[in-house]
């Protein structure tokens, strides 16, 4: 999830990693969580030391929200990130998402899956009305086979209509 710091650039930059490291972007959506949505989103840590920074950063402003794809997509995604702390992402991968725009261990600008059951989740908290399962059924076949362009108006992939996939 990446966090919006002060500049509007930086989720573009964010964007631009995706597409670069040709990540198909299934969803995106700009959102703005409040305190409540980001202690439901961050439950699983609650009475940590951490726990209440995490929250107040996320509730701290807008944000964009991605489903992502990719042949392992999880594990690519939390590479392209960098490591959690921003120190050792700094020194150790500074062309990482973290290592770049970091902040603080808890205001490291994005959040990623470590699991795929994780990732099924956090795409039901943030996009309810997405159908995970019709997704694999239908649109992640066609994906495979490069069935799908880039729109830049919606900001995501789009899957070819089969009428268009055929002139292509």
């Amino acid at each position: 999830r990446p966090a919006c710091p002060a500049t509007p650039l930086f989720p573009q930059a964010v964007h631009a990693a995706i597409l670069r490291h040709r990540f198909l972007i299934v969803r995106a959506k700009e959102l703005r969580c409040g305190p409540e949505q980001s202690r439901r989103f961050y439950r699983e840590h609650a009475g940590r030391f951490f726990y209440q920074r995490l929250v107040e950063f996320m509730a701290s402003g807008p944000m964009w929200a991605y489903i992502l794809a990719h042949e392992n997509a999880v594990p690519r995604w939390r590479s392209l990130m960098g490591p959690t702390k921003v120190f050792r992402a700094r020194h150790s991968d500074p062309d990482s998402i973290r290592g770049a725009y970091g902040l603080t261990d808890t205001r490291n600008t994005t959040h990623g899956s470590d699991s795929p059951a994780s990732a099924s989740r956090e795409i039901a908290f943030f996009f309810p009305e997405f159908d995970e399962q019709r997704w694999y059924e239908q649109d992640e076949p066609r994906l495979r086979r490069g069935e799908v362009f880039y729109s830049p108006e919606e900001r995501m992939h789009r899957v070819l209509r089969a009428d268009e996939a055929e002139v292509t």
